[in-house]
Parts: C-alpha cells; sequence; structure tokens
C-alpha cells in the first residue's frame, strides 16, 4: 500500500514537470498574441487590484520598519560622531594646554639666569594650587625650603612681578599674589621717575592702582611701572630695582592731585598661572638686569 502511494505520488511530479515543460517551450515560442500569454495577462488583470490592495496595506509597515532601521543606523552614526566629537576636543584642550605652558616656559628661559635678577637665583616652579576663596589672592608652587626658597622670597613670570613667598614646606610654598588685598609693593615709575606704593583695586584683579608718595610729578598714560628696591640703612626692600610689574592705563591729573594714585594694569596674567620663577638669596643692592627691566 504505502508502495503504491509513493509511485503515485511519483508519477504526478513527473507529469507535472512534463507538463511545466510544455507550458514554457509553447510560451516562448508563441506570439504575444497566443493564448498562454493571453491567459497570464488575464491573471494579471484579476490580481492587480489585489496586489495593488496587500502593497497599499503592507506600505505602513514597510514605513515603519525603515523608520527604525534608519534612526537606528542614524543614533549609531550620532554615537559614533559625538565620540569622535570628544575625542577631538580632549586633544584640543591638551594641545592648547600645551602650548599655553610652552609660551611661558619660553618667556621665563628669556629672562636669563637669575630671571634677570643681578645676585639672585631663580628656581622654575609649578602652580599647583590656588586660594579656595578668592582666587587671585594667593598660589601653591611645588617647590619649598628643600629648594631653597625662602619667606619674602620675590615671585615673578616672564611677564613681570606676581607676589612674594609667604610661607614654606619642605616641597611647597605659598605665594601671596600682588593683587591680595593685604599686598603692597614699593613702586616706581620709568622714565619719569615718581615713587609710590602698588595696591591691589579691590575686586579687580586686573587693575592696581599707585598710590603716590611724591605727589609734585605728573605721571602719564603708557609708562611703565617697575618695583623701587630701596634701602634705607639696615632696611631694605623684599623686591629688588626694575622688577616690570605693569603699565599705567589711566593717570588723569585730577584723581592724581586729589587722590595721589593712577591705575595700572599688571603684565603678569594673574589668573592664568602655570609656572613662575622665585628669586632666592639677593644682597642688598641687587639691580635688576637690561634684560628684566623690559619684560612685558
Amino acid at each position: 500500500m504505502y508502495r503504491k502511494q509513493v509511485r503515485r505520488r511519483r508519477a504526478v511530479l513527473v507529469l507535472l514537470v512534463i507538463v511545466s515543460l510544455i507550458l514554457l517551450s509553447t510560451h516562448f515560442s508563441e506570439g504575444s498574441d497566443g493564448p498562454l500569454h493571453s491567459i497570464e495577462r488575464g491573471f494579471a488583470a484579476v490580481l492587480a487590484p489585489v496586489e495593488e490592495g496587500a502593497d497599499r496595506a503592507l506600505k505602513p509597515g514597510r514605513d515603519l520598519v525603515a523608520w527604525f532601521d534608519e534612526t537606528f543606523k542614524a543614533r549609531g552614526e550620532n554615537d559614533d560622531l559625538n565620540a569622535e566629537v570628544e575625542d577631538l576636543r580632549g586633544r584640543l584642550a591638551a594641545a592648547e594646554s600645551a602650548t599655553k605652558e610652552n609660551d611661558q616656559l619660553r618667556k621665563l628661559l628669556k629672562l636669563g639666569p637669575g630671571g634677570g635678577i643681578a645676585g639672585y637665583e631663580a628656581v622654575t616652579a609649578r602652580v599647583i594650587g590656588r586660594s579656595p576663596t578668592v582666587w587671585y589672592a594667593t598660589v601653591t608652587v611645588d617647590r619649598g625650603s628643600s629648594s631653597g626658597v625662602r619667606v619674602d622670597d620675590p615671585v615673578i613670570t616672564g611677564d613681570g612681578l606676581i607676589g612674594r613667598v609667604t610661607d614654606t614646606t619642605a616641597g611647597t610654598a605659598q605665594v601671596t599674589l600682588i593683587t591680595d588685598h593685604r599686598s603692597a609693593v614699593s613702586a616706581t615709575t620709568v622714565p619719569s621717575g615718581p615713587s609710590g606704593v602698588i595696591k591691589p583695586e579691590v575686586g579687580d584683579p586686573e587693575n592696581l592702582l599707585l598710590d603716590f608718595i611724591q605727589n609734585d610729578r605728573e605721571v602719564q598714560e603708557g609708562e611703565t611701572v617697575v618695583t623701587a628696591g630701596w634701602t634705607s640703612g639696615r632696611l631694605s626692600s623684599v623686591f629688588p630695582y626694575g622688577i616690570p610689574i605693569g603699565r599705567v592705563t589711566e593717570a588723569t591729573v585730577s584723581e592724581q592731585e586729589t587722590y595721589q594714585r593712577v591705575h595700572v594694569e599688571p603684565f603678569a596674567d594673574i589668573r592664568d598661572l602655570d609656572f613662575v620663577q622665585v628669586l632666592m638669596g639677593g644682597g642688598d643692592g641687587a639691580q635688576a638686569s637690561t634684560g628684566a627691566g623690559g619684560a612685558g
């Protein structure tokens, strides 16, 4: 019984193959007006509306699948682009930081031995901390007493004076900046020469005030202000003569006569310090060399 069914199925299969071959041969051999082509066109005409309806019915589904596919693809591309942007941003920040540090170190090297001040020895230090309250009041550097740094040593950048050492440990030193409210630096203007005291303008690290001691001499805008470096017997200024401090930006006659002061913009950018030099071991009468006097 089983074998008869198998033989019957094989016979039907062979018959279908033969019929298919005959139909294909006839289809290709007859003209476009043949009966098979007519039947084909008839089936197409009957099924066309069904096919069109199915296409319309399935179109929202296909569009939804395409939307999900494009969305996931775009999201993946967006993640890749964001990662690339973050990487490039990090590289740019590192390059800008390295460029800024190189510029500061290059300016310090141009000062020469002793920071350009005769009788001093200069040690370069990196700024590793800032005042947690008023950030332009003090900074901490990575050189201390083990490197020979002492309290009251002047501290400079390649642009000019920034402050003095007020505390030390073996490996660090605290520097009080010239913009701190407790700071006062004896200074003089060049080339006219009136002397006074540099003090900070409260709340503005980009503005210093030169309070006059000699109020009978006028100061002009654009004049350079340097440390005075005075000595009187055994007493002497913490800062040697000639360290650049800043440039006179406002010097009205009325304010000089009334308040005995002028406005000075510091050469050094107090808000952006990475490397400084501590001037150590200066003796009485130490003078700024030509190179230091021209800084800023």
